[in-house]
């Protein structure tokens, strides 16, 4: 049997309506990274695959003209490279575990490695090279397949990924990796690592230079697969005023801060019952949306989200 087939040969990513909506989600909190300095000078380092889709959207939304795409299918060159959007789009035709370690660690970056598959060594590996050398003020968004997979091989398959067994929580089975588990243990891992990191980073550093990791997401949601989006800012603590000043939890209602997820789920309507409730939106808490057969709890979902909401359409571009 021949090798799995990348994502981007089997899934349109610009489809994916709850992937969307994270998207939204994630660029707006981005613009709340000014107090540490102009969010256009950032870089932005991703995946962009064949759609580019998140890098469309940083460039356009953000202003922000550095930008780097991690692809590690060398064959694939020619495509990328004629899918690319925008010339100030640089692409990197190695591994991420090659990469990141190299990157221009001087200027505050905006990281967001949205992997194909599960947690790895190799995932573990980027979010060390990232708590070790990013600076204040700097990103780092992880996410993840968190289907559980078949139950009889769900423990083997882990401890196939994360050779380290210590790092795997010592109650976790296949019984906790059900559903949303698997997504739940990977954030236990993760916190550790990142934690971990961080200790041995600020053991040689002075007092106002000590890093703070401030986590901002926990998405969990299903396009077709579950999946799992971690990360926050990481900032020093001559610049925890700055980080204050952002205000990510008093702007934003998807902020989170622990193990508590945001579960992004999206209500499926029609295109006159969305414009009926936005003609309704935006209303107070106390307020009740109308649509004739809709569930109250889709009503209730819409009013989180309807900024965010995707509409997408059929046109004939020739």
């Amino acid at each position: 049997m021949g090798s799995l087939r990348p994502s981007y040969e089997s899934i349109n990513y610009t489809i994916r309506p709850a992937k969307s909506i994270e998207r939204k989600m994630l660029v707006e909190s981005f613009r709340l990274l000014w107090p540490f300095g102009p969010v256009e000078k950032y870089t932005y380092v991703g995946f962009g695959s064949t759609f580019f889709v998140d890098f469309s959207l940083v460039h356009r939304s953000l202003g922000i003209t550095d930008l780097l795409s991690i692809e590690k299918d060398v064959e694939k060159k020619e495509r990328f490279e004629f899918n690319r959007p925008f010339k100030c789009i640089r692409l990197d035709l190695r591994p991420s575990t090659q990469v990141l370690p190299e990157l221009n660690w001087t200027k505050k970056t905006i990281v967001w490695l949205d992997y194909d598959g599960k947690l790895s060594d190799h995932v573990l590996a980027d979010i060390g090279f990232f708590f070790d050398l990013a600076p204040s003020g700097s990103v780092l968004v992880i996410s993840l397949n968190a289907n559980p997979g078949q139950r009889s091989k769900r423990m083997k398959q882990l401890h196939d990924r994360i050779q380290d067994s210590t790092k795997i929580p010592a109650d976790t089975s296949p019984d906790t990796l059900e559903e949303w588990g698997t997504a739940e243990t990977y954030y236990r891992i993760i916190t550790n690592e990142i934690n971990e990191s961080l200790a041995r980073r600020n053991g040689v550093l002075e007092t106002a230079d000590k890093l703070t990791y401030r986590q901002l997401y926990n998405f969990y949601y299903s396009d077709t697969a579950k999946m799992f989006t971690v990360g926050g800012v990481l900032h020093s603590a001559r610049d925890s005023e700055q980080f204050e000043r952002c205000q990510f939890a008093s702007k934003l209602d998807f902020i989170k801060s622990g193990s508590d997820p945001y579960l992004l789920f999206v209500p499926s309507l029609t295109l006159r019952e969305l414009q009926s409730l936005d003609k309704q939106l935006p209303c107070g808490g106390t307020e009740a949306l109308a649509a004739a057969g809709v569930p109250t709890s889709d009503l209730q979902t819409y009013r989180r989200i309807y900024r965010y909401y995707p509409r997408f359409t059929e046109s004939e571009l020739w």
